[in-house]
């Protein structure tokens, strides 16, 4: 079948790859979630959220009500949220948010990744000044009409709008989170994802091979199951 098939053949299986691991974090924020707050969506605004990402994320049904089921029973191990630090060559900082059921075991990755990787893990804050946490919430843009939008959620958080032709994104500080979730919910909004994200305070400009470089330790990070997502501030 040739070079042609085998690359496609190499997108479609990385686009499973990125789907499952889609998946795995949806459910460990649900997980969370309905460890924290019960199983119930009306009642528990994480599980909420978690529910309507999954749902961004075209997870099915059945596997979204598995993974409550599943956080629901008492056999089910808790997932305990970690954030580690580091810096990779080139004196980029990393930051790892990740859910585990065993730190000991996470960690210990975390830190053979780095130092496989020419990079150093740090201590718990010492990278806090590199990045700022954020709400990102992207709506699908159907027909939304931008400056009415923008007056109306000043007044809920909103910092900065953008848009394309497909998504609209709202950012805001972290203290606004909820506040900014219930009046979009309110406004019944098609809403793809609601996160609270790390934006880097600023970034550092590296050539194409250093790019490569510290990738490489991104990719090796985001491979971990515990892993859920890793920040980083290159430009």
């Amino acid at each position: 079948m040739g070079r042609v098939f085998e690359k496609r053949k190499y997108k479609m299986f990385a686009r499973y790859d990125k789907m499952a691991k889609g998946f795995t974090r949806a459910g460990k924020e649900i997980a969370i979630a309905v460890k924290l707050g019960g199983a119930d969506p009306q009642g528990n605004a994480r599980l909420r959220v978690a529910v309507q990402n999954a749902k961004g994320l075209n997870m099915p049904k059945d596997r979204i009500d598995a993974a409550i089921k599943r956080a629901s029973s008492k056999d089910e191990s808790n997932l305990e949220e970690v954030v580690y630090e580091g810096k990779a060559a080139h004196g980029i900082g990393i930051l790892i948010e990740c859910a585990t059921d065993n730190p000991t075991r996470t960690v210990a990755n975390v830190r053979m990744n780095f130092n496989r990787h020419h990079g150093e893990l740090g201590k718990t804050g010492s990278l806090d000044y590199l990045f700022e946490r954020k709400g990102v919430f992207k709506l699908k843009n159907e027909n939304i009409n931008l400056e009415e939008l923008e007056f109306e959620m000043i007044d809920y958080g909103a910092e900065e709008i953008e848009s394309d032709e497909e998504e609209i994104v709202i950012y805001t500080a972290f203290t606004d989170f909820g506040k900014m979730q219930k009046a979009l919910e309110a406004k019944k909004l098609n809403i793809i994802s609601s996160e609270l994200e790390r934006i880097p305070t600023s970034t550092v400009e590296l050539t194409d091979a250093q790019v490569e470089e510290v990738m490489i330790l991104v990719s090796k990070l985001e491979e971990d199951d515990d892993v859920q997502t890793v920040y980083h501030n290159m430009k």
